[in-house]
């Protein structure tokens, strides 16, 4: 029942997903044949995407603000995240990201952690 095979152009790719996407609504359990199905797929889509679809991590705050504009997240879902201060200093460059923050708002967002730990300039104090 694996009708798998290698993505070697887009309209594999575009198969692909078509067939990942049906298991969004319920994700199938490790170990069984839908699982490791899903794994496999989800494993060819990434390989797919890591050599066809050159990506930069830019700056962890644009990508915060990247997910607030454009994936439905809000400035105060992320205060919930990292505290509500914390969440408007960090959004402003006044503050730094800590790791444990990175580490929440990856998992709970999502958002892989490499795109939030590149070296990014906070904003200078005025005098």
């Amino acid at each position: 029942m694996m009708d798998v095979r290698p993505l070697r152009n887009e309209q594999d790719y575009d198969w692909a997903i078509g067939e990942v996407s049906r298991y969004f609504e319920a994700e199938p359990a490790p170990g069984t044949p839908d699982g490791d199905r899903f794994e496999v797929l989800s494993s060819l889509i990434k390989e797919y995407e890591d050599n066809h679809f050159a990506t930069t991590h830019g700056d962890p705050i644009d990508v915060l603000h990247f997910a607030i504009e454009s994936m439905g997240r809000s400035q105060t879902e992320l205060a919930a995240l990292i505290g509500r201060n914390r969440a408007s200093e960090i959004l402003n460059r006044i503050r730094p990201l800590t790791l444990d923050m990175i580490r929440t708002i990856s998992r709970e967002w999502n958002i892989p952690i490499g795109a939030l730990t590149a070296p990014y300039e906070l904003a200078r104090a005025h005098a």
